[in-house]
């Protein structure tokens, strides 16, 4: 049986929860790999809503779950979300629920730079969540982070906090800011320290045993490939690796292991925050295609700018990521439009483009150029074979599948789980 790992195809938002929700009942351990308590996912089980950001979708059903060392963790957030998820009887343990001990932290002064830097962007704002990712990930790089495995030395802390401070310091000074108060800080470190240590463990060890058990190991990663820092549109971006290559090195379990590479795709295209979206729809359209999809972010409760269906982005992302198969969700949001248009190139000056040139200006000018399609009037929503899809609707995703190059393995038509079409079992490979 093959491990699964499930990343986004566009600029995250794709319905990722609850795919991975529906993979996890069948998987044996769910790995978080990338970004932090930004990345937010909404689970539909039932009656029940639950919404998580940093803790694997798989905790929801009991799975083993396993916070990997390429996610950067606010101890305090993570205290929070165990607990509101608690409250609505999910139980969660050291023994369903682990913790890579080289994790990054976030803390108090990464959030405080995350605001000042935004706020005094101007028009360079990126449109960040203001929560202390980016500067958790800076300080990872430049070797002077403090790590989960450091909440049980923190007598030896000392050295750490010299370099911490020295480099914070002097950017806080710069905002007119107060230097750190670093007895505050190792209180604060002290006192979470004892909630946070009981879930510590050496997942690259976990996961590894799991692997050579033949255990059916499920990947989840967060935002969308659009956002990497590497292949996304800069500096519009997150500010870690999104792509499904990045399961490997933010989990310890190495390249081999990835198996299938599901990558999931909304059925139109949307985005949150700054930066360039060469389909966006500013018309009536474009909310029609809000306010039927819900379109607003789980973290930050922003609406989502919404546009027509990109395949030149999402081939380049099957590209990068060696997407094995998509699958497609909020298919039900498109009932009822008589035309639809899906973008097949760009026009940026004089020069057409089958792919999205990578410096910001070339991005923010390029024009679509759009094939138009027929739309459907039947309902699509809670379809669970293809006998239940109006024909057009088929004919729509087989032209999807034609211009991204890679086939669809799920169709989703609804946010509850059930209410998926399945073309090709991601763990039978």
């Amino acid at each position: 049986m093959a491990n699964v790992t499930v990343i986004g195809a566009q600029w995250g938002d794709e319905g990722k929860g609850k795919i991975v929700d529906w993979l996890s009942e069948r998987a044996d351990v769910v790995a978080r790999f990338q970004g932090g308590h930004n990345a937010g996912h909404t689970l539909v089980v039932g009656e029940k809503v639950y919404k998580l950001s940093l803790l694997p979708s798989g905790i929801v059903r009991g799975t083993l779950s396993v916070i990997g060392n390429g996610v950067v963790l606010d101890p305090w957030h993570f205290k929070e979300e165990v607990a509101k998820l608690t409250g609505q009887g999910v139980t969660i343990t050291p023994d369903n629920l682990q913790i890579a001990e080289t994790c990054p932290l976030i803390l108090p002064f990464h959030r405080d730079l995350d605001g000042l830097r935004e706020d005094a962007s101007g028009a360079g704002k990126i449109g960040t969540t203001r929560r202390g990712i980016g500067p958790a990930y800076e300080d990872k790089v430049g070797r002077r982070a403090i790590r989960v495995c450091d909440l049980a030395h923190l007598d030896d802390l000392g050295p750490q906090l010299d370099r911490l401070t020295a480099h914070h310091d002097a950017l806080r000074a710069g905002f007119g800011e107060p230097p750190i108060d670093r007895d505050a800080l190792m209180a604060e470190l002290t006192e979470i320290a004892d909630f946070i240590l009981p879930f510590v463990k050496p997942v690259w060890l976990t996961l590894n045993r799991a692997k050579a058990d033949g255990k059916r190991i499920l990947f989840e990663g967060a935002q969308g490939t659009l956002l990497d820092i590497d292949h996304g549109t800069y500096p519009f971006v997150t500010s870690s690796n999104t792509v499904a290559g990045t399961a490997a090195s933010g989990t310890g379990l190495g390249p081999s292991g990835a198996g299938f590479v599901l990558a999931i795709v909304k059925a139109y295209t949307t985005r949150v925050g700054s930066g360039p979206f060469p389909t966006e729809l500013e018309d009536e359209t474009g909310q029609r295609l809000g306010e039927r999809g819900h379109e607003f972010g789980t973290v930050t409760g922003r609406k989502r700018r919404c546009g027509w269906f990109d395949a030149v982005l999402v081939r380049q992302s099957v590209a990068v990521s060696g997407v094995t198969g998509i699958a497609l969700t909020k298919l039900d949001v498109l009932d009822g439009f008589e035309r639809l248009k899906i973008c097949v190139g760009y026009r940026i000056g004089e020069r057409t483009y089958d792919y999205l040139p990578a410096h910001a200006q070339d991005q923010a000018k390029a024009q679509p150029i759009y094939e138009d399609i027929e739309g459907w009037q039947d309902t699509t929503a809670g379809a669970r074979s293809w006998a239940d899809l109006p024909a057009q609707a088929i004919k729509y995703i087989r032209r999807i599948e034609e211009l991204i190059g890679c086939p669809v393995t799920l169709v989703s038509t609804s946010p509850e789980r059930d209410d998926t079409i399945l073309v090709r079992d991601p763990f039978a490979d």
